[in-house]
């Protein structure tokens, strides 16, 4: 079983956060260092520790976290502009909380990266 995060007590609101949606399956909170005007995690209350953790009974929960981040965007006025979904995976891949989430950033022209 994998262990439990910052993120887990977020969903639990133990520790305050800025959440800006939640439902069954979701979680949204803006990052508490943002890299762009608009920088909002999306995660999964399931616990799923990495991108190579999701398994077949996980679909409903990740195309969440796609249909949650088009519902922020728009609330957020940067869904007509653009903005940049980022996951990332392990430790080459930039991952630093063993939470899969899903980066939500926007606000500004983004450039080719953002988060290296």
């Amino acid at each position: 079983m994998a262990e439990e995060t910052i993120f887990s007590k977020i969903i639990r609101k133990e520790i305050p956060a800025d959440v800006v949606y939640q439902d069954d399956l979701v979680t949204a909170f803006r990052d508490i260092n943002p890299r762009a005007p608009s920088h909002i995690l999306i995660i999964p209350n399931k616990l799923i520790p990495t991108t190579n953790d999701v398994e077949v009974e996980d679909e409903l929960i990740m195309g969440r976290l796609f249909t949650a981040a088009k519902k922020i965007a728009i609330e957020e006025g940067i869904a007509e502009e653009g903005y940049r979904l980022i996951v990332n995976c392990n430790p080459h891949g930039g991952q630093e909380v063993y939470h899969i989430h899903m980066h939500l950033v926007g606000g500004r022209p983004l450039g080719p990266m953002l988060l290296s």
